[in-house]
């Protein structure tokens, strides 16, 4: 299972970013689907997942402005991101789960700045 993360990259405090997230190699969906990220010198962190059958929970730093979708037939997943802030840099994992397997992409940067 390969999952590759698209969509990253610099955007102005404020402005909106999409994340998107492609899962390979696997021929079934994943209960969980979602994204975490870790800022420099910080653990990772979840940010939003969602199951399969559509349960979503966000991380509460971004309640309300993030918003996670996802496309069970693809295996994809995608991260709205609005209303960006400064403490939102970071690396932002895409992360797919099927007990008892975890997979993680590679990480894409997302920096908010001015």
């Amino acid at each position: 299972v390969q999952l590759v993360e698209s969509g990253g990259g610099l955007v102005q405090p404020g402005g909106s970013l999409t994340l998107s997230c492609a899962a390979s190699g696997s021929t079934s969906s994943f209960f969980i689907m979602g994204w975490y990220r870790q800022a420099p010198g910080k653990e990772r962190t979840m940010v939003a997942r969602m199951s399969v059958g559509g349960a979503i929970h966000y991380a509460d730093s971004v309640k309300g402005r993030f918003t996670i979708s996802r496309d069970n037939a693809k295996n994809t997943v995608a991260l709205q991101m609005n209303s960006v802030k400064f403490a939102d840099t970071a690396v932002y994992y895409c992360h797919a789960s099927s007990l008892p397997n975890d997979y993680w992409g590679q990480g894409i940067q997302v920096t908010v700045s001015s």
